[in-house]
């Protein structure tokens, strides 16, 4: 098998080799690949108000279980709970199952291809008018072949090294997709759960104001029973309490749809929602974010991770695509044995052994375009690719500095409720202690009760969301989510296709 190959070649034989070679790439240059060239270039990421640059140390930050600082066991459980056995991390865990498959079969035409093919099979010859009575006539003979080929791809310009790399970087996408994915469902869940803390908490205000209202109903009917009431005033008191029954109602089906959806989103069964407890997340609760924030952490965010890796996977296309027009050689041999019309015993027959051995080239010349097509859409999708990454970049750095004035304008908020709060119970004080001594009538007490329980409300929807400000800060910078290898910004250009524009990398 290996005679032909192994024999230098010289001669007559090298020179027609070698003329060949020479008027193959001639005429390849029929089908070129001029003037077709990818044209996007990559946004430069740009500083944001309270993100510094250039990149400080970040190496603590985000912190992998982030949400611990939530100091809420419950909440903990229930995350790494999702981490496990969740059907859409599965999911994502099986695509890169697939993407690692379809790399090893990307990458099994470049290796040594070896193959045997065997033949075995019995003809009898009758004797009829067509054969007559022939030395055939009336025998059995075999027709048998069996062959070992052999064939390998020499890869002289580099086509099987950007196969490689494209199968390699659509695995790292694949997994890139299954950390946006684990991302996305850590924030909805934590989310959840802090919605389920802000009912707990208003449901506490609502029955808080229950016990006021039944506290005022009796105090009217003892008032009215001694003569220095009115029976407006306890009707007008008792009318409360349906109000205040119908917001508590509610509050209790929000935190049994609140249990449904966490036990969903960690991947357990529903019966398990009934054994969630109260949170003890506490809504004042602020978390240690760093009080400078490196822009290097917006890179790490899983989004643009996700978008550099299909750049570079494009970059890889377009190389791909450049290659075709160049000659594809295959060193191919074949070593066999052939039988026809023998005996079964010939196989072992020396003189029916053949063989071959030589170079297989094949180049391009004339394809109707087709090449210059494939390069042409390869080159436009690796323009788009660059165009997602640009909007994702802009997306994600409008998303950090939306938090960020959230954020600022949450704590101002947050102190401010805290006073009203404050204000709002001297008031409610000072207008049931005259109610009681008879100086002034239910209405005023009323107003104050209200204001009263509508400032709390508003305190703990306000201490709610700077939490949940601080957790899609974190989130927006990636939080939760281990760091990921990121492409090279070699890698996210096409290595034999020039780029029109002059490529900034951030």
């Amino acid at each position: 098998m290996n005679l032909a190959l192994n024999r230098p070649i010289s001669g007559t034989s090298g020179r027609l080799l070698l003329a060949g070679l020479a008027v193959a790439f001639a005429l390849a240059g029929c089908a070129s690949p001029k003037g077709i060239h990818p044209q996007a270039a990559l946004t430069q990421p740009e500083a944001v108000e309270g993100v510094s640059h250039p990149a400080a140390n970040s190496d603590n930050w985000p912190s992998i279980r982030w949400w611990q600082s939530f100091a809420d066991p419950q909440l903990d459980k229930l995350v790494e709970q999702a981490m496990l056995d969740n059907p859409t991390l599965e999911a994502a865990a099986a695509r890169i199952r697939r993407a690692q498959a379809q790399a090893g079969r990307t990458l099994s035409p470049s290796a040594p291809q070896l193959n045997a093919n065997i033949n075995a099979n019995i003809h009898g010859w009758p004797t009829d008018d067509h054969y007559g009575s022939g030395t055939l006539a009336g025998t059995e003979t075999w027709d048998n072949s069996a062959m070992l080929g052999f064939s390998y791809e020499l890869d002289l310009f580099g086509r099987q090294q950007d196969r490689k790399q494209r199968a390699q970087r659509d695995v790292a996408v694949s997994e890139a997709s299954a950390r946006v994915v684990q991302l996305d469902l850590t924030a909805n869940l934590i989310r959840t759960y802090i919605a389920y803390a802000l009912n707990y908490a208003q449901l506490d205000v609502q029955k808080s104001r229950l016990a006021q209202q039944h506290q005022i109903v009796d105090l009217t009917q003892k008032q009215l029973s001694a003569g220095i009431g009115t029976r407006y005033d306890l009707q007008q008191a008792r009318a409360q309490l349906p109000v205040t029954q119908r917001r508590i109602r509610a509050l209790e089906e929000a935190i049994e749809l609140n249990r449904n959806t966490l036990v969903t989103l960690a991947a357990q069964p529903l019966s398990e929602a009934g054994k969630l407890v109260r949170p003890t997340l506490l809504l004042n609760r602020q978390l240690s974010l760093p009080s400078d924030l490196p822009l290097e952490l917006i890179g790490r965010r899983p989004d643009l991770v996700l978008s550099r890796w299909q750049i570079a996977s494009q970059a890889s296309a377009v190389d791909m695509a450049r290659t075709d027009f160049y000659p594809n050689i295959n060193l191919v041999a074949s070593l066999g044995q052939v039988l026809t019309n023998g005996a079964l015993t010939d196989w072992t027959d020396a003189e029916r052994r053949t063989f071959s051995a030589g170079p297989a080239l094949s180049l391009p010349i004339f394809d109707g375009g087709a090449r210059r097509a494939r390069l042409g859409i390869a080159a436009a999708e690796y323009d788009e690719a660059v165009q997602q990454y640009n909007n994702t970049l802009r997306h994600a750095l409008q998303e950090v500095s939306d938090q960020l004035i959230r954020q600022r304008s949450a704590k101002d908020q947050s102190e401010l409720a805290d006073l009203a709060v404050q204000q709002a119970e001297q008031v409610y004080d000072t207008a049931e202690k005259a109610f009681q001594r008879g100086l002034t009538d239910y209405l005023h007490v009323l107003d104050a009760q209200t204001r009263l329980l509508d400032q709390r409300i508003a305190r703990e929807q306000i201490h709610a969301q700077l939490l949940r400000v601080q957790a899609d800060l974190a989130l927006s910078l990636g939080g939760g989510v281990q760091f990921m290898a990121q492409p090279d910004n070699e890698q996210l250009t096409p290595e034999r296709v020039p780029v029109s524009a002059e490529v900034s990398t951030p």
